[in-house]
């Protein structure tokens, strides 16, 4: 919400800087995102009326302009824009005046120049000059009224401040300058101008006919029709000031009017072309296959959970959100039908991001919006277009009010005796009942209690939390004393055999990986590909439409962060993430931490791409590979010894994938991306994941003493030649399936470029170091010889394999 300061002075003036008011409604919940001045400092800048403008004798497109600036003679001013005229007002830097800082931060200072040899005394501006907009394309003409000589700056009250906050939802309220005044005055005990809303006599009878068919979408309708009025009048200078100040551009007279008492009340309305409208206007439910050509020039399709405003022949506009085009005021139109409603919030909250966009109206619709003043912000705002649009042929018409469904707010109850507890400072129940009064609460007290029934503005007082929360926050929550806990603080021991997050963390991060935190809201289209889940946990009121479903897996959310760190030219990549995902389970049961029908397992993830190592001279480049990243499980996991069996994962390679298991049971995967991918996603080249459950990997298994064997062992070497489709898990498993095999370790491969020397196509030889020991008696060269020709027996039986000769 942004407002120039001078606007909500004139509803609510306490004595206090611009600071202190920031600092007073940041202090109070309505957080001061920034202050900035309207315009940079300049000075030595008047009215200027320009009185002759003729042809530079040098150059086709300068003019030389006799300049009357409300004092002494005229002054010849050498002028490039376009727009230069007779009569024309216009902003003059007179000589010595200083214009807005450039980018070197200093100011401009205006001085006699010389243009093609014809002296000027001074420079004509334009907006941009001036810092007040990026437009150029001329000077910034002033209205015709204006007087000459006059300062710019107190002309165009250029000393304003622009406030902008950021309101969270429950501050609907606040969504208005009034709103926002209302809240200064119950602050500060600063009078509040209440507004008074003038009725405007009817001069005809004319009714356009409105059905409300759905109540439980719209509860109170009401409108008028205007006849005569010249939607080619242009907009006063100062309504486009003040809406430009709020960041809302000037679009048109009727527009305007309607944008401004929106800014002012927070009450949007929509101005129908009353010839364009079929008959009728009916309000209901849209109706599958109906389609709307809107206002911003895109054209939707709506179905039963979208309100409409429709005529006899078509859908006419989206309830509480944006009109449509084909009803859409233009400089033919003239007679208009006025229109404001109070649509009720549920029904209007995450239309308009259905459709990928955002409006001022539906912003504020979905939070809700005063239903008791529609009559009254229509005869603010057909006083405006009498005033601004008006003829001598403009008729007003009756108003038109149905009241069908409005909110019954309940009264919240709130003790005083809690507000105490809660907010930790001692009050008394008159200073809460000054608060509510303050705020325009009515409340009734009792003993040790105050009962507030919330007024039509307030859709956020629902409980007595919220009671207690506007206590607070006018009483100030800088007033707060600093309390010591209670209760006191006990640190919880962490089980020796678990290890935190934080450890799990840290140990990636020794490993070269940062962390990373994404959304838990994903594309859909990621779950499809990367996690082939068809049908994912979808959100019903996403923050933005991509985001539109819960993620069952980590490994997306890494891609993505692969992705924007690779259109950023980043060299080489290594993150990790720790999170929950989201799976449906119809197993799962309600309970204190837990959905019925859904599972919310914690993953550990992570992702390496680019060099195996930064750049350096001791180890050659190469890129990143499967057993790289296998390594880093390892360690991560350690001193638990995982197993790394061949697999297929939808996101991974299918022969560069590998299933990770801990005593046999599967904890995640560790692969390359699919080449499918790898393409789909625009990526250079593939990078290697890895996921895994992270309370398994939090897990830490305690170290058991042994005692040192008393005995000595025994280590021998084979070479065991095998094919190539032995794998070496496999094998080893094999060869250690006895209990004086302590350890067989893989030293040597050896495959000949061409079959030879004992191994024919396809076969490998293999050297293995068996490591032998019996606690409890010396190993003799024969226990020894049949403990290995016993191994080797096991693998030729299992795995074919023979001893090379």
């Amino acid at each position: 919400m942004q407002f120039p300061e001078s606007w909500l002075r004139e509803f609510c003036n306490p004595p206090l800087d611009t600071a202190d008011l920031a600092e007073l409604l940041t202090m109070a919940g309505l957080e001061v995102e920034e202050t900035r001045p309207v315009a940079p400092p300049f000075s030595g800048i008047v009215v200027a009326e320009i009185l002759t403008a003729e042809p530079h004798p040098q150059a086709d497109r300068l003019r030389v302009c006799s300049v009357a600036v409300g004092q002494g003679d005229p002054l010849q001013i050498v002028c490039g824009a376009p727009n230069a005229r007779a009569g024309l007002k216009a902003p003059l830097a007179m000589v010595g005046a200083e214009l807005p800082p450039g980018d070197d931060g200093k100011p401009f200072k205006i001085g006699v120049g010389k243009l093609r040899g014809v002296e000027s005394r001074g420079m004509l501006c334009s907006a941009k000059e001036l810092k007040l907009s990026d437009d150029h394309g001329g000077l910034l003409e002033l209205a015709a009224d204006a007087p000459v000589g006059a300062d710019i700056r107190d002309h165009l009250k250029l000393d304003d401040t622009l406030f902008t906050l950021k309101l969270t939802p429950n501050l609907a309220h606040a969504l208005s300058v009034y709103g926002i005044a209302r809240e200064v005055s119950a602050l500060t005990g600063a009078p509040l101008k209440t507004p008074a809303f003038l009725p405007v006599p009817p001069s005809h009878d004319a009714k356009l006919p409105v059905r409300v068919e759905a109540p439980d979408l719209c509860g109170r309708f009401s409108g008028r029709i205007v006849r005569g009025v010249d939607t080619q009048a242009k907009t006063p200078a100062w309504m486009v000031d003040r809406l430009a100040r709020c960041g809302q551009r000037s679009v048109s007279a009727l527009v305007d009017i309607s944008n401004y008492v929106m800014f002012e009340y927070g009450r949007p309305s929509h101005i129908f072309d009353l010839d364009k409208i079929d008959g009728e206007l009916v309000v209901r439910w849209g109706r599958d296959g109906e389609q709307l050509e809107l206002l911003n020039g895109n054209t939707v399709s709506v179905d039963g959970s979208v309100g409409v405003i429709a005529d006899r022949a078509r859908v006419e506009s989206l309830a509480g959100i944006m009109g449509g085009e084909h009803t859409a005021v233009s400089d033919s139109t003239r007679s208009v039908y006025v229109e404001a409603a109070f649509w009720w919030p549920d029904a209007v909250a995450g239309r308009s991001r259905r459709y990928g966009f955002a409006t001022d109206a539906g912003h504020r619709f979905e939070r809700g919006v005063d239903p008791a003043l529609t009559v009254e912000h229509i005869e603010r705002i057909t006083a405006l277009i009498v005033e601004i649009c008006g003829t001598p042929d403009t008729m007003v018409g009756p108003m038109d009010d149905q009241i069908l469904n409005l909110p019954s707010p309940q009264p919240v109850t709130l003790r005083v005796a809690r507000a105490v507890k809660v907010i930790g400072m001692p009050l008394t129940q008159a200073q809460c009942a000054d608060v509510f009064r303050g705020l325009g609460l009515a409340c009734v007290e009792g003993e040790g209690t105050l009962t507030v029934t919330p007024p039509s503005w307030r859709f956020d007082l629902r409980i007595e939390e919220d009671l207690i929360e506007e206590v607070a926050r006018i009483v100030g929550y800088d007033q707060l004393p600093p309390t010591a806990p209670v209760a006191p603080v006990m640190a919880r021991a962490q089980p020796e055999r678990r290890r935190s997050v934080h450890a799990v963390k840290h140990a990636l991060a020794a490993r070269g990986y940062q962390e990373t935190i994404n959304f838990s809201f994903v594309e859909a289209r990621w779950e499809h590909e990367l996690a082939d889940n068809p049908d994912p946990i979808r959100v019903l009121n996403p923050i933005a439409a991509p985001l539109a479903v819960m993620r069952s897996s980590l490994l997306a959310s890494l891609v993505g962060v692969l992705r924007h760190n690779l259109a950023r030219r980043a060299p080489r990549v290594r993150v990790f993430e720790t999170g929950r995902v989201f799976r449906r389970d119809p197993r799962a049961r309600d309970g204190a931490i837990s959905v019925a029908g859904l599972v919310q397992p914690r993953r550990v993830a992570g992702l390496a791409w680019g060099p195996a190592a930064a750049l350096q001279w001791g180890e050659a480049e190469r890129a990143v590979d499967f057993f790289d990243v296998k390594g880093d499980v390892e360690a991560l996991l350690a001193p638990m010894r995982p197993r790394f069996v061949a697999d297929t994962h939808p996101a991974l390679h299918p022969g560069r994938c590998a299933a990770v298991k801990i005593d046999g049971q599967l904890i995640g995967h560790v692969g390359e991306l699919h080449p499918r991918w790898r393409q789909a996603y625009d990526l250079p080249s593939a990078p290697v994941l890895f996921e895994l459950d992270l309370d398994t990997v939090m897990a830490r298994p305690l170290p058991a003493p042994q005692p040192l064997p008393r005995q000595p062992g025994a280590v021998r070497d084979i070479a065991l030649v095998v094919t190539d489709g032995v794998a070496h898990d496999a094998l080893i498993a094999t060869l250690a399936d006895d209990p004086l095999v302590r350890q067989v370790t893989l030293f040597d491969i050896y495959r000949p470029a061409q079959p030879g020397g004992g191994l024919a196509a396809g076969e490998r030889s293999l050297a293995l170091r068996l490591d032998l020991l019996d606690p409890t008696a010396t190993l003799t060269d024969e226990r020894i010889d049949a403990v290995v020709t016993a191994a080797v027996a096991r693998a030729a039986q299992a795995h074919g394999a023979r001893l090379r000769a």
